[in-house]
């Protein structure tokens, strides 16, 4: 067995891949929040 920091992170996790998820998570979150505003937008402004 090394020593080569391999021990930082549990088995069959990669903390460049977490990273990435909790990024994509971010961004998923951030997104869904744009789309619920434009759609209260539409609704809010739609003719009558």
């Amino acid at each position: 067995m090394t020593d080569s920091g391999e021990d930082s992170a549990p088995a069959g996790k990669d903390p460049h891949n977490e990273r990435q998820m909790w990024w994509w998570l971010g961004y998923f979150l951030f997104g869904i929040h744009i789309v619920a505003f434009v759609m209260i937008y539409a609704v809010t402004h739609a003719p009558k």
